[in-house]
């Protein structure tokens, strides 16, 4: 069993399997939610996030609520786009990990200053839907963090640094 283990554990490092899943899954999202963030549906569905965030509730003010949301939305797309190019050229991969650790640090706070994402039940606290919503961007920090990391070794290693 444990040569089994090994050899499976072996397997899925050797063909980068993390990396892969974990690439193509945040270019996924971030593609879809950015795009998603340039309708008109997507910009009217993060006015109560954005509004309670102290971190990025000027953000409106300044841009309003659709070219806000927009520049949110080319955000994520850029960064998106910056790890399909990292594939090749890794510095860039690093950028939009860059880009999307910050996006992922402002939104995880949400999960604090959003009202309704805690909810009480019999007296204790739970994280409501929109808590678990806002919850699975501290998964997305930390898989950004990851993304830098790999992007960054794969530049040492080609020399390019």
């Amino acid at each position: 069993m444990k040569n089994t283990l090994t050899a499976i554990s072996s397997w899925i490092a050797n063909h980068n399997l993390p990396f892969m899943v974990i690439s193509i899954g945040m270019i996924a999202m971030l593609l879809w939610a950015g795009f998603y963030k340039m309708t008109a549906p997507g910009a009217e569905g993060i006015v109560p996030l954005v509004s309670n965030s102290p971190l990025i509730s000027w953000h409106f003010k300044v841009f309003g609520t659709y070219k806000g949301s927009t520049l949110i939305g080319v955000t994520e797309v850029t960064a998106a786009l910056l790890m399909i190019i990292g594939f090749f050229k890794p510095e860039a991969g690093i950028l939009g990990g860059l880009i999307a650790t910050l996006m992922f640090f402002v939104t995880s706070t949400m999960v604090i200053t959003t009202p309704g994402s805690i909810i009480s039940v019999k007296g204790i606290g739970y994280m409501s839907f929109l808590g678990l919503f806002l919850f699975k961007d501290i998964i997305a920090l930390g898989a950004s963090l990851y993304l830098i990391s790999n992007f960054g070794s794969k530049t040492i290693l080609s020399g390019t640094h």
